[in-house]
């Protein structure tokens, strides 16, 4: 279009009206209307006095609660009347509403009311002949009771209240009075499901406007473009479809590590997310903060929510992470690099530095369902449509660009690093902006301020419609009310870490664990490397490095210095959020090639010292761990430690080559006076120059090869890369179908030759006896981190909470079959299972047990069984063991020993094997021989315990040995069943269902899978009743116990644990709502979330 057509003036109305509609209807999306669900609870209900219905916000909007007297006085003689909690959880009376009858030593029978601990009345069932009803009232304003016809002896109401937010925690109703007594008692529940709404008609309509009118606008301001008389660019130029090596390289490493690499730390979090939204409405915060909405982050969820409607497998779920990869090298490879200039764009070396660092840097973070992988694209793109407007001089590319950042933005509160690559090239599209609207521009119609506002308006408003765009995305379902909300709540619980705490995100880098891990810092330590090395080679050569193009090299580097700046208004400071630099990363790496080259730094002194820096840097890197999350580190070398051969460490290697080249540098630099006239570029120069492409190559090869010797090594047990191979071929069960689980734990007790089980047992026992263990088995601390993703911060680095349930101890009234009072764990029934243990309260002495031999009835059928695998031993207290890396944890022995049993009774080829003890001490465990170890021949196994040391804390306790039957987990626990699936392991079990939510309130789940202790004590703190997570209504609902579970062909593998869930109270039915839909202001709001 020519510059002195008619029809700009025409287009600059059309872009300037549309741009301020899309704008307004955009800002509008907040406040617009929503229909929202507004359910409400009736009891009583149906054939049963008792209802399920736990509350994801803990708290109901409101609650009212009418007893008629008659229920008061005769419902129960002496119990609960009324709860929200059930008493048998013990914790009733503290968060819950309580009105129960107690038998008083004083005042005879007494209904009492209370509230969260706070006692609201009291009131002697003698005085209220007369009266009409006892009721109760509870709202964020106050909680109010009152017992209506009646008044006490001095004349004053009965009644009580307490102010302010009392409202108590509601996991359902209960009561002890049976159905057909509650005659007019009901109750009343007003259910916060603020959440839980839609677009109204007003409100997609307004949506659809903004869209349309956003298009409109982009395709005026692109037609304004075309005045400039240019030839219009493709899209992608020819160039983008040429491939070379480096891309083959880079490409396939990316779909290789697609299928063998390591996950990311939140990925089982975000897809019981994404899956757990199909049922709610919603994309709430499935393990934390109540249930709240993710906006306005956390649009990515939604892609990954309609994905799962397809499949919910690994690779399936993955391949926007994949995609996004592939997307960032094409970038820099075809945008990035032609743009910092000539010679980066011919240099050979600089492509591969930018591969290779790139995937240094992608690989150990970008391999999951986290939004990084889409904000380090978004990054790139953003910087890329910039620098097309600039060099064009055209604005739809800086509108394009302004889009992209706003959806990144809203990606994750990373995505700040794209307002960097904004305001980085904000000043040269600002001059292009100022030129265009001058009067005196060809075309310019009318001078005058008005005529002026206009043109600056025409131009401004399309790339501010496409930066407001994104409210349409953000606010979809949610209103201003509800998102400020949200915010408030997740401010309140925390993490919430200050920008000036920002070094705790570095700090974690720094630790020996999966956060700090070598693979994780090396991407970012190197990336700071160059920068810090572009910056002294632009300084020292009048801010331009040779060949390289001044403008676009100075725009990155500032866009990495404002990118770590802003990072530090995240209001988390975990290390998978550097993530989002692993395409800046790879960029700048190529520059620094260039930088470093024999063009960039001449000196052989300052190769030297560029060289000793790399190896610095990988000295540093290799003090950390191989770690990688959770499964993703079976089979992994040095997966706990840092690097070594034969006790020599990787980094003490490198920081000696750093040293040595430190000395070469300071010779050369002592030499360099009296150093006769440089020849020209020698082979040895140019390889002197890419230390940086080596050791990214070398950081590449090393992570890469990792995870293949992890699939190698641990076949046929579980890998990821095992995992992976299966789901393309249809098994996406993944870990299920390698945790096996005991089926008959009570019915597979060995049975002794002689006598009965009581007998076997003490057959030749010396200081062990039946109640021989100790009250407390709480698991012993282990050693942790802080900083680790979704952790909770505590004074010191162990763990807190990781004893399995039922595995703690403790005790019961009635005796078992050889006398003893010990609670036993994984459902082992008293009656039939004896035990004995050498611990004694009083002075320790030496404890020596033989048990009699039990028969090991082993056919050729069960040994091919794929049911019968191992050979189990039920015991507590410190037991001696030494793992496969020859790391001995200290106790006491105990041995498993076979033989072959003649029909006299003698044994003969007797062998034994220590059992594979994977703790925690001293807790109950159950310690295994894999029955392959033990001899064809062998037809009866004994236990040997020996207790020579006579500390407090030293000493065993054992159970007779078992012949478990097992089955998959998938099969046990199976696909419908609801499921408490810990936020570290959803990826590993995609066929297991997790509970639903839906009107604020929470399906019942009936097992939870657990992830190793370590994980286990994160998650427990994070999905806890402090973070208003699902561990603070089920562990008031439910009853939990450890069921026993190994992993198929890797027996000495803490893979986590599986808990079934018994209802404390056996006959509550789950509660059906009456749901109304209103119509509701985006600014309208309700009761605060009791957050606290």
């Amino acid at each position: 279009m020519r510059a002195d057509t008619r029809a700009l003036p025409r287009l600059r109305l059309i872009a300037l009206i549309s741009g301020l509609l899309a704008v307004v209807l955009a800002v509008l999306m907040p406040v617009l209307p929503i229909e929202q669900d507004r359910p409400t609870l009736h009891w009583p209900q149906g054939e049963t006095a008792n209802l399920e219905a736990p509350l994801v916000s803990y708290t109901p909007l409101e609650l009212t609660v009418a007893l008629p007297c008659e229920v008061v006085r005769d419902g129960v003689l002496t119990g609960t009347l009324f709860s929200t909690v059930p008493a048998a959880s013990g914790q009733a009376v503290d968060k819950g509403l309580v009105v129960r009858v107690e038998d008083e030593p004083e005042t005879g029978r007494t209904v009492q009311v209370l509230v969260r601990n706070i006692p609201l009345l009291s009131a002697p069932l003698a005085e209220l002949a007369d009266c009409g009803a006892l009721t109760v009232t509870s709202s964020a304003a106050e909680t109010r009771t009152e017992i209506t016809g009646a008044t006490r002896q001095d004349g004053t109401p009965f009644a009580g209240q307490v102010g302010g937010d009392a409202r108590p925690q509601v996991v359902g109703i209960f009561t002890d009075v049976p159905r057909d007594r509650l005659g007019a008692a009901t109750a009343a529940v007003d259910i916060d499901a603020r959440f839980t709404s839609s677009p109204s008609l007003l409100k997609r309509l307004a949506m659809i406007g903004a869209v349309v009118f956003t298009i409109i606008a982009l395709i005026a301001l692109h037609l304004m473009d075309t005045t400039d008389g240019r030839r219009h660019r493709r899209f992608l130029p020819a160039h983008w479809w040429k491939f070379s090596f480096a891309d083959v390289t880079v490409l396939g490493t990316l779909v290789l590590w697609h299928v063998i690499g390591a996950n990311t730390s939140d990925d089982g979090y975000i897809l019981n997310m994404a899956r757990a939204s199909r049922e709610s409405g919603y994309m709430a915060n499935y393990y934390r903060w109540f249930g709240v909405a993710e906006a306005p982050f956390g649009w990515p969820y939604e892609l990954l929510a309609w994905m799962t409607r397809i499949s919910d497998a690994s690779p399936w779920m993955r391949l926007p992470s994949l995609l996004a990869g592939i997307v960032c090298w094409l970038v820099i490879s075809r945008e990035v690099l032609p743009r910092l200039g000539a010679r980066v764009r011919r240099d050979r070396v600089a492509l591969w530095t930018a591969g290779l660092v790139f995937l240094a840097a992608w690989l150990p973070y970008d391999n999951g369902l986290r939004p990084e992988p889409l904000i380090a694209a978004g990054a790139l793109l953003t910087w890329c449509s910039m620098e097309r407007a600039i060099a064009t001089g055209r604005l739809l590319p800086a509108a394009v660009a302004v889009l992209i950042a706003a959806f990144s933005l809203a990606a994750g509160p990373t995505g700040l690093i794209c307002i960097a690559a904004l305001i980085a090239g904000s000043r040269p599209v600002l001059q292009h902006i100022i030129k265009r609207a001058r009067p005196d521009a060809p075309a310019g119609g009318r001078s005058g301020r008005g005529a002026a506002v206009l043109r600056y308006a025409a131009l401004l408003s399309p790339g501010i419609a496409a930066g407001t765009l994104v409210l349409v995305v953000v606010f979809a379902d949610q209103t201003l009310a509800t998102v400020m909300e949200a915010t408030r709540v997740r401010t309140l619980v925390g993490p919430n870490v200050a920008w000036f705490d920002e070094r705790t995100r570095w700090d974690s880098l720094l630790m020996l664990s999966p956060d700090g891990s070598l693979s994780r810092r090396f991407g970012v330590l190197i990336m700071l490397l160059c920068l810090g090395v572009c910056v002294l080679v632009m300084l020292r050569k009048n801010e331009r490095i040779p060949g390289t193009s001044r403008g676009p090299s100075a725009r990155i580097l500032g866009i990495v210095f404002m990118s770590l700046f802003l990072m530090m208004f995240t209001p988390t400071k975990w290390t998978h959020h550097f993530g989002v630099y692993a395409g800046l990363a790879g960029s700048l790496a190529a520059l620094t090639a260039v930088a470093v080259g024999v063009n960039g730094i001449r000196s052989p002194r300052n190769r030297s010292l560029f060289t000793a820096a790399v190896f610095f840097l990988l000295a540093i890197t290799f003090t950390g761990s191989n770690g990688w999350w959770y499964v993703s580190s079976y089979g992994v070398p040095w997966w706990d430690k840092a690097p070594s051969i034969a006790g020599k460490g990787f980094s003490t290697l490198f920081l000696g080559l750093a040293v040595v080249f430190l000395l070469v540098a300071l010779i050369q630099h002592y030499r360099q006076p009296y150093a006769k006239t440089p020849r020209g570029v020698r082979r040895f120069d140019r390889f002197a120059t890419m230390p940086l492409t080596v050791a990214a190559a070398a950081l590449v090869v090393f992570e890469v090869a990792s995870l293949a010797k992890a699939a190698v090594t641990q076949y046929p047990a579980y890998s990821i890369a095992e995992s992976n191979v299966r789901a393309l071929g249809g098994d996406s069960c993944a870990l299920a179908n390698e945790v096996l689980v005991e089926t008959d734990t009570a019915d597979s007790l060995l049975q002794p030759f002689d006598g009965s089980p009581a007998d076997g047992l003490n057959a030749e026992n010396t200081g062990f006896t039946p109640d021989g263990v100790a009250a407390d088995l709480t698991a012993d601390e282990e050693e942790t981190v802080t900083g680790s993703a979704n952790s909770v911060g505590t004074e010191d680095n162990k763990t807190s909470n990781t004893t399995g349930a039922g595995t703690g101890g403790g005790s019961r009234q009635q005796a078992g079959i050889n006398g003893s009072n010990v609670a036993l764990p994984f459902g082992l029934d008293p009656a039939r299972t004896p035990v004995l243990g050498s611990y004694t309260q009083d002075e320790q002495r030496v404890a020596d047990l033989t048990t009699g031999w039990y028969r090991l009835d082993l056919t050729d059928s069960m040994r091919a069984d794929p049911a019968y695998r191992v050979l189990v031993v039920t015991a507590a207290g410190r037991i001696r063991y030494i793992d496969a890396d020859g790391v001995e944890t200290y106790g006491q022995d105990l041995w498993v020993e076979y033989g072959t049993r003649a029909d006299d009774g003698t044994v003969t080829d007797v062998g034994r094997i220590r059992p594979i003890d994977i703790g925690p001490a001293p807790s109950w465990r159950n310690l295994r021989v894999p029955l392959r170890d033990i001899p064809a021949s062998a037809n009866a196994v004994r236990l040997v315990a020996h207790d020579a040391d006579i500390t407090q804390k030293q000493w065993l306790a054992v159970t007779p040995p078992r012949l478990p039957r097992l089955a998959t987990l998938d099969a046990v626990v199976g696909r419908t069943a609801p499921v408490l699936e810990d936020w570290h392991v959803g990826l590993a079990f995609p066929c297991q269902r997790p509970f639903d939510h839906h009107d604020g309130v929470a399906e019942v789940p009936q097992w939870r899978i657990l992830p190793d202790r370590v994980g286990s004590d994160a998650s427990n703190a994070w999905q806890d009743d402090i973070g208003g997570g699902p561990l603070g209504w089920t562990e008031l609902l439910l009853k939990a116990q450890a069921v026993p579970t190994y992993l198929d062909d890797d027996w000495g593998r803490d893979w986590g644990s599986l808990e079934k869930f018994t209802p404390y109270v056996s006959d509550a039915e789950p509660a059906e709502l009456d749901v109304t839909v209103e119509t509701r202001s985006g600014l309208a709001d309700d009761a605060p979330i009791r957050a606290r």
